[in-house]
């Protein structure tokens, strides 16, 4: 089930939150975790019990852990987690690359992927380790354990939520009409940007990606990588933007996860606004326990150089994003190196390119599995595939023209600064970023946002029941 489905919206959504508003204070937390079990048994029945596995599993651990205080006993909550992580994931590719290394011939499981796994899993572990620091309190309650591993507003996809950033209230909340119609409104944003625009683009990247690629034009090649560039931002912070809105709407706060990556102008800072919660879960659990920038350069080069290896591995099972991963390591070391001070130095708008080509370099990386297709795709690119320009770009390009305006506007900030100026702000001036729940909004200010809010979903129900294509691409990891 994913949240831009009729089912999702019309019977799941409504049902659960009809039930959890309607359960006393006690059990809410226990309708929630009923609630994400169906949600996830419904795409994935038999791997719901490996998800209560990973439910005892984790407890238990925890449990470990607090009373003993020792490398051990995370060592083997830790080890666990990654084995099970490793078996689902990458046994395939491991088999698969030993096989063809050494001619091996040693037979292939081919276990479907337990969706959601990697986030779900990585939720767990951060527990584990925040528990040893003593970051964290030790869960005793399973029930609110559960569903702090399970919560299917962020179950699927993220973003990454760190058992310390809403301890307080997985234990005690207090539920607002306005704290509802915030979550509300951003959810509606998500979806408005997952249906009307995502999965409107992507048609453009299938349609190109499915060409003759050692054919391409160079126009019709930046075309659909420019598509899937937008494709996966507002796939996936549609995504995000959902789960945060879910997660208001059940009384929870969760981080945020994109800050308009492509206006970046590095990639430094692209790597600061992307899947924030992701990056920042590498930092705080591999890369500082490896060292960080403490132990001399070369030491901190070769970190960042793990880390980057294991991000592209964390997104697939893949050579091409151990690869993809790999690329952006070496432009995030020589950024550490020289780069970055010398890109202080050049005009605004040059390092804005240099940033964003650089990206959707790396997406090609991303999404094209063989290295030949890959190596024909840049090809095409930089002008060694099928020419300059054919009728079929020029026809991509107007068709499409509209679409590629608008989510090139909206995938940066003015969108927001619009509707921050259509409303009443009573700390103008003082903050140069402010929680929407300390905004004062005029009279027409709530009639703008609930119009806004209703047209959106009006105009997203309208796509999904008239189309067919609605993948949601971060769902495979």
């Amino acid at each position: 089930m994913v949240f831009s489905s009729i089912s999702f919206l019309f019977y799941f959504l409504p049902i659960a939150l009809g039930l959890y508003f309607l359960a006393p204070g006690k059990i809410k937390n226990l309708v929630l975790l009923i609630a994400s079990l169906f949600f996830y048994a419904w795409g994935e029945p038999a791997y719901v019990l490996l998800m209560i596995v990973s439910i005892f599993l984790n407890y238990g651990a925890g449990r470990l852990i607090a009373a003993r205080r020792n490398r051990i006993s995370l060592s083997l909550g830790i080890a666990a987690n990654l084995l099970i992580l490793g078996f689902f994931k990458y046994a395939d590719f491991l088999t698969g690359t030993l096989n063809s290394l050494f001619s091996l011939g040693l037979p292939e499981l081919d276990l479907p992927l337990p969706i959601g796994i990697s986030f779900y899993t990585f939720q767990a572990m951060s527990y584990l380790v925040d528990l040893y620091r003593k970051d964290a309190k030790l869960q005793t309650n399973l029930i609110d354990f559960a569903a702090y591993i399970a919560m299917f507003p962020q179950l699927i996809a993220g973003p990454i939520v760190r058992l310390r950033s809403i301890e307080d209230k997985l234990h005690s909340r207090t539920h607002t009409l306005n704290g509802f119609a915030r979550g509300a409104r951003r959810f509606a944003v998500g979806l408005g940007k997952k249906v009307l625009i995502a999965n409107n683009i992507g048609a453009v990247w299938d349609q190109v990606s499915a060409s003759d690629l050692t054919q391409l034009p160079v126009l019709t090649a930046w075309i659909g990588i420019a598509a899937f560039t937008l494709q996966l931002y507002f796939d996936f912070s549609g995504y995000s933007d959902m789960a945060i809105g879910l997660g208001k709407m059940f009384g929870f706060d969760f981080p945020e996860n994109f800050r308009h990556p492509y206006e970046s102008r590095s990639i430094t800072e692209f790597w600061r606004r992307w899947h924030i919660t992701l990056g920042s879960w590498f930092r705080e659990y591999v890369y500082i326990p490896l060292g960080g920038n403490k132990k001399g350069l070369k030491r901190q080069l070769l970190n960042i150089f793990i880390v980057w290896m294991l991000t592209g591995l964390w997104h697939g099972a893949s050579w091409n994003f151990v690869l993809w991963g790999l690329f952006f390591g070496v432009f995030l070391l020589l950024e550490k190196v020289w780069l970055l001070k010398r890109l202080e130095k050049i005009p605004r708008v040059l390092t804005h390119l240099y940033a964003i080509v650089i990206v959707m370099i790396s997406w090609v990386i991303f999404s094209i599995e063989e290295p030949g297709s890959i190596a024909a795709y840049l090809k095409a690119m930089f002008g060694f595939g099928g020419g300059l320009a054919d009728t079929g770009s020029l026809y991509l390009l107007t068709s499409n023209l509209i679409l590629f305006i608008i989510a090139a506007v909206g995938c940066t900030h003015f969108p927001a600064a619009l509707g921050r100026f259509l409303i009443k702000d009573r700390e103008r001036g003082k903050h140069s970023r402010i929680d929407e729940s300390e905004l004062g909004v005029s009279g027409i200010g709530v009639i703008l946002q609930n119009l806004w809010t209703l047209a959106l979903l009006l105009a997203s129900t309208g796509f999904i029941i008239a189309s067919t294509y609605n993948p949601f691409l971060y769902f495979r990891f």
